[in-house]
């Protein structure tokens, strides 16, 4: 049975993606750097602290995150991921986003052809209920449908 939540649309936008879930903070600088700099098309996590996505691909995949973390570089690994097209499908937040993960999303919507919808403020729920491997829907309105 599906289950719906709403978000905040930050960049809206529809997409149908298998979730890839993150119970603990995304550090986008580690786990994009090493699929950035060696060309990994499947873009595998290269955050050794994050044992939920460690080497898991994230390329295409609904990211169901609470928030991220780290540096302030932040933004510009997720407009580079999407200028080389090897962003996820969606990043779905249960927190609010952060203003470097948003102004990287926002500047990658209106600079490249990437089509990388952003949701936040899913709540906790959202992040108790998600698994990897369940369908997820995005809506324009911030509504994200989990199957």
């Amino acid at each position: 049975m599906a289950k719906s939540f709403k978000g905040r649309s930050v960049v809206p936008g529809r997409c149908t993606a298998e979730a890839l879930v993150s119970h603990g903070g995304f550090n986008t600088l580690a786990s994009f750097q090493m699929a950035m700099m060696f060309g990994d098309k499947k873009v595998k996590c290269g955050d050794q602290n994050n044992p939920d996505l460690y080497k898991k691909p994230m390329a295409g995949k609904a990211l169901c995150l609470p928030q991220t973390i780290g540096s302030t570089t932040g933004g510009m690994v997720l407009y580079t991921a999407c200028a080389t097209g090897n962003q996820p499908a969606c990043l779905l937040f249960s927190m609010t986003i952060d203003s470097l993960a948003a102004s990287g999303a926002i500047l990658a919507a209106n600079w490249t052809d990437a089509d990388m919808p952003v949701v936040d403020q899913l709540g906790d729920e959202f992040l108790d209920y998600v698994k990897d491997g369940m369908q997820i829907s995005v809506s324009e309105d911030g509504t994200v449908t989990v199957d």
